[in-house]
């Protein structure tokens, strides 16, 4: 193997066929409660509704969905919250569970990667013009701002959710960054939107968006939006989640924000998530992950046509 050519397979199309599209369909399909597995994960879920009683962050879960950005700004902050010493002692139990501490880890490295872009975008003479087009409550944005040697020109952050605009832009208030930074709703996957955002960005980020839709045609669609709005030897922070170890936890006990919904991820190997992010006019530079292997932080420069 070693001494033949290196060959990488069109991954593009993992959506459609393929392991880990397999993979998510098998966590989708219902289990019958009458089996020994479907039984467990019944249980499992009782004890979840019954944990959102005493937990916060369970309640938080069930009532915004486990994957919105009320959930990881709360995840991000780390402070165990709860009715009774019982409810701190779940909400702790909860907050260190390996998928979550991966989202802190996570979190930091978006922030890493975000200051080295910015140091970058300077050296080049560029002005640093910020978009993160889902950007939830947009706290790790905002903490890489506090953390940096000197500020952005301009910040635009974009989120679905109404809740999270409001919640973010109370944290612009808070953190004394309204002169330079502003939260709007937006739509991450319409292009034409993306590529009508003035400023004209010179830093995109989507963080923790695309690990949430299994379809590539979004994720294209999203891509192709930043790329517009990004000039050549403008950067892009995007996050992967090649592996996880909770794949059927999540799936089977959790709710996402699309209406109490199953949460099934659908993983994207690192090569296919690369390869839809050189499609659409990118360069990968940098790439960061955690030790335990579940999520990525990539860096890539635009590139001209």
């Amino acid at each position: 193997m070693f001494s033949a050519p290196l060959q990488r397979p069109d991954l593009r199309g993992a959506d459609r066929a393929g392991f880990t599209k397999d993979e998510a369909d098998a966590l989708a399909a219902p289990l019958s409660p009458l089996t020994p597995r479907g039984a467990y994960w019944a249980a499992t879920r009782a004890a979840l509704r019954l944990g959102g009683v005493f937990s916060e962050g369970i309640r938080l879960g069930h009532e915004t969905g486990f994957d919105s950005g009320s959930t990881l700004d709360y995840v991000y902050r780390d402070h165990p919250t709860g009715t009774t010493a019982l409810g701190r002692m779940i909400d702790a139990n909860y907050l260190q569970s390996i998928g979550w501490r991966g989202i802190r880890r996570r979190k930091l490295h978006i922030e890493e990667l975000l200051r080295q872009a910015m140091e970058d975008a300077r050296g080049a003479g560029l002005l640093v013009r910020i978009l993160d087009i889902a950007a939830g409550h947009g706290r790790y944005v905002l903490e890489a701002i506090d953390t940096s040697a000197a500020r952005p020109d301009s910040i635009l952050l974009r989120d679905y959710s109404m809740l999270n605009v409001e919640h973010g832009s109370a944290l612009i208030r808070a953190k004394g960054l309204g002169s330079i930074a502003s939260f709007v709703k937006g739509d991450a996957f319409d292009r034409s939107s993306l590529a009508a955002v003035a400023p004209r960005p010179t830093i995109g980020i989507v963080s923790g968006l695309y690990e949430l839709f299994p379809d590539n045609t979004q994720v294209r669609a999203s891509l192709a939006g930043l790329a517009d709005a990004i000039a050549p030897g403008g950067l892009l922070i995007y996050t992967n989640q090649p592996w996880h170890p909770q794949l059927e936890l999540i799936a089977r006990a959790l709710t996402s924000h699309r209406g109490g919904a199953a949460w099934v991820m659908r993983r994207r190997t690192q090569p296919e998530m690369d390869q839809l992010v050189s499609e659409a006019g990118f360069r990968k530079v940098d790439q960061r992950i955690d030790e335990w292997g579940i999520f990525t932080v990539s860096l890539a420069r635009r590139v001209a046509a």
